[in-house]
């Protein structure tokens, strides 16, 4: 069954008034449902024009929901967005807008976290494997060190 202009159009602003989405999540929709080019593009230039999309709308959402939800760090959070074909002064500013005082701290509760996890043992070890596990989450080096001292 192939959408009209109309129906795919009332759909993709129906999803996007629940909840962010970038360009990039609501063109591979609308190809799934075998949408032409010219439709996809005509679609996606509407949901800008009626502001159903916004990338930098969706990147403070994208961010903050990772930092909260995902105890994410802001490496991992910026390769996702960049994944996501999302303009990189809106990543930045996404990026410079999470509070440095949650992320302190939800930097903080995962280094606790993990060390409760990983018991005692070789200090030199377990420091190592706290180290890797933050930078796997997307946090820099200079944040994990600064938060061990």
């Amino acid at each position: 069954m192939s959408l009209t202009l109309d129906e795919a159009f009332n759909r993709m602003a129906a999803l996007c008034s629940v909840s962010e989405h970038c360009e990039s999540d609501v063109r591979e929709r609308l190809r799934r449902a075998a949408m032409s080019a010219e439709g996809i593009q005509s679609i996606v230039d509407r949901l800008y024009d009626e502001q159903y999309l916004d990338a930098a709308r969706y990147c403070r959402a994208f961010s903050r929901d990772r930092l909260r939800f995902s105890h994410w760090g802001r490496m991992k959070i910026q390769h996702a967005l960049r994944q996501k074909g999302l303009p990189d002064a809106d990543i930045r500013q996404a990026l410079s807008e999470l509070p440095e005082d949650e992320y302190r701290l939800i930097l903080t509760g995962v280094l606790e976290q993990k060390a409760a996890s990983l018991g005692s043992g070789d200090d030199a070890a377990c420091r190592a494997k706290l180290v890797r596990f933050a930078l796997q989450r997307g946090f820099t080096m200079e944040e994990v060190c600064q938060i061990s001292r």
